[in-house]
């Protein structure tokens, strides 16, 4: 029996391959689109069985060629980039891909674990897991908000697990195939190596310099909440954040921090790094204003309610792990 990960060479699914190893699990099948083909980096250091490119696997599902031979699908594989426009592509590969793989586990009667996203909270303040709170801003969301509301209506009926995790800002290693997507943790830990300094967004809708907040989420606490749910077979979809928003001041300071820690340098305050040009506010970019989330907090009390009960890495514990990775 195989465990099928989508999404297998990009940054949550390849932790979620590397996780599965150490579990003592190489029965795996990789599944993903290799058309940027840098992306396998993230696999040379796992096991697994085979890999497929998404339509040879979509083929073998629809054939019945894998029946009876899945354990469970982990399914991470989608298009994250939110400027995306291309709407009919983005339905096909984030909402049909996903509606084709659930059916199957359904019928299969095994366990579907899939990314679902913050992003179906769109520009709102209030980041519960209900309806009224969901009104996505762009197609991206709109795929995976549209597909949650499917799940919802599944879940009372369904005869095997079905769980989404809604992502906040995840950062962490295996994430540098992303370019500009990448999280802001890994594009601060390059500033720094490469011009000594990090840069922040001025003040901007009655946030200070640098104090617009994320809630920013390890991706090794991401890894143990889906291993966790893989083992309890709880359904639902549930917010996978930390429930704690911090500054994009605090996210900064820890990343300097860390770099200065693997230099021998004592670690400095944000009035000193601020102080000696190190962080550097610059104008808000006018083309993300009225367009830009500066708060996000997961509330996470549902995944609470399921007995899930690891705490999360604060930005500076993360943050910490990840500069030793990237540093490597």
């Amino acid at each position: 029996m195989y465990y099928v990960v989508t999404g297998a060479c990009g940054f949550i699914g390849a932790n979620l391959v590397k996780a599965l190893n150490e579990r003592g699990v190489t029965d795996i099948i990789a599944v993903d689109n290799l058309e940027k083909a840098d992306k396998f980096h993230n696999l040379t250091d796992c096991e697994i069985a085979d890999y497929l490119d998404k339509p040879d696997f979509l083929e073998l599902v629809e054939h019945g060629q894998l029946d009876g031979g899945i354990e469970a699908i982990l399914h991470q594989g989608a298009c994250s980039d939110t400027m995306e426009t291309d709407g009919r592509y983005m339905m096909a590969n984030n909402y049909r891909y996903s509606l084709a793989l659930m059916d199957f586990c359904g019928e299969q009667e095994i366990p579907f674990l899939y990314a679902s996203s913050a992003s179906v909270y769109g520009g709102g303040s209030v980041f519960r897991e209900q309806r009224d709170h969901e009104a996505p801003l762009n197609v991206y969301g709109y795929s995976k908000f549209l597909f949650d509301q499917i799940v919802r209506r599944r879940l009372s009926s369904a005869d095997s697990q079905i769980a989404g995790f809604r992502y906040f800002n995840v950062y962490g290693p295996r994430e540098q195939h992303k370019g500009r997507m990448a999280s802001v943790a890994f594009h601060h830990f390059n500033q720094f190596r490469a011009e000594g300094k990090v840069k922040l967004f001025e003040g901007y809708a009655g946030y200070d310099n640098g104090e617009q907040r994320r809630d920013f989420v390890y991706v090794g606490d991401v890894v143990k909440v889906n291993m966790a749910f893989l083992e309890e077979r709880v359904s639902g979809i549930y917010n996978l954040g930390t429930g704690r928003a911090q500054s994009f001041n605090e996210l900064a300071t820890a990343t300097v921090n860390a770099c200065r820690a693997l230099e021998g340098k004592p670690a400095q305050t944000l009035a000193e790094l601020v102080a000696a040009g190190t962080i550097e506010y610059i104008p808000f970019p006018e083309a993300l204003k009225g367009k830009y989330q500066s708060f996000t907090q997961a509330d996470i009390s549902a995944l609470r309610g399921t007995g899930y009960g690891e705490e999360f890495a604060t930005v500076g514990q993360g943050v910490g792990e990840y500069v030793k990775w990237l540093a490597r």
